[in-house]
């Protein structure tokens, strides 16, 4: 009863998120129904722990997106407006972080850089050389720590409605998400003190994938770790890169949300003053641009533009 209410609660909040142009559900080749994003699978990082990858093969020979997600979300609910599009030209790949979804989970101090590692082990995994990494708000310093940590995997990065050093605005806006979503998992009965066997428990006795988008989306929401989404907002505040962005040397263009109000517009062009060469692609839209029908054009743009003279 109170699960049901929960999840109906969270989907009408996802809602408004989402707008009212919500994925339909589509049918598999199993011919079962699922939410419009692509099936994904775990992969063990030798030393690391195990992740999920949400993974499009893209035509032969493209070059390979890496889809770093925000903060509270999931390579799936971060990237469903830009699968299509970016499939098409790219091999796509979009892991959960850290913490998030399905993501590595450890006992240890959640920090950002290893979530940048945790990247680099994938793309060995993947037995793929070059990557171009595209990053969404959290997702930005992990991409610009992949360039700086491991700059022979990074052949160019995108950065969006992200920034170089983050306010103490974002705070406080990413502790009231963490207790709006502790509530839910306290509603559910899926606290986030679970240990890592009575997790996997969980997860496997959910054996019906939820066909709805939103009740998918909702249920994602709900695997989050709260405390390494703590430690996660933590990491955030404390990260800066002012002192070695202009050292960045691979092609990279800035997708700035020009009405985004919780990263400053102003901080978002940061990059392109910055970083030699950086192009700037605009979106006239908020903090949520991911979750609108019109993101996937201006990605597309700025994916395209770093392959192009990735390859020059």
């Amino acid at each position: 009863m109170l699960g049901g209410a929960m999840q109906r609660t969270a989907s009408d909040l996802l809602r408004l998120v989402v707008g009212d142009a919500v994925p339909e559900p589509v049918v598999r080749a199993d011919g079962r129904v699922g939410p419009a994003v692509p099936l994904g699978r775990r992969i063990r990082l030798p030393g690391r722990g195990t992740t999920f990858v949400r993974e499009i093969a893209g035509p032969p020979g493209a070059p390979t997106l890496v889809l770093l997600h925000g903060f509270m979300a999931s390579g799936g609910m971060n990237w469903f407006r830009t699968f299509d599009a970016l499939s098409r030209e790219f091999h796509v790949v979009a892991p959960d972080l850290r913490g998030h979804a399905r993501g590595i989970r450890t006992l240890r101090h959640m920090r950002l850089a290893d979530c940048a590692d945790d990247v680099a082990a994938l793309v060995d995994e993947l037995g793929v050389t070059k990557v171009i990494a595209a990053g969404y708000s959290m997702g930005g310093p992990v991409a610009q720590l992949l360039w700086r940590r491991h700059p022979d995997r990074v052949a160019g990065l995108v950065l969006c409605a992200t920034a170089p050093v983050f306010s103490a605005e974002l705070r406080r806006v990413a502790d009231a998400s963490l207790v709006t979503l502790a509530g839910l998992m306290r509603v559910a009965g899926q606290l986030a003190a679970v240990p890592a066997a009575g997790a996997h428990l969980l997860r496997r006795v959910r054996a019906e994938r939820p066909a709805g988008f939103l009740e998918w989306a909702a249920a994602e929401m709900r695997r989050h770790d709260v405390r390494m989404l703590t430690e996660a907002a933590h990491s955030m505040t404390r990260f800066d890169s002012r002192g070695w962005l202009g050292d960045i040397d691979v092609p990279t263009a800035v997708l700035r949300t020009n009405r985004d109000r919780v990263v400053d517009p102003e901080r978002q062009t940061a990059f392109v003053t910055s970083i030699g060469g950086a192009r700037l692609v605009e979106h006239d839209d908020g903090h949520l641009a991911c979750a609108r029908t019109t993101f996937a054009d201006p990605m597309l743009r700025a994916c395209r533009d770093v392959a192009w003279r990735a390859n020059a």
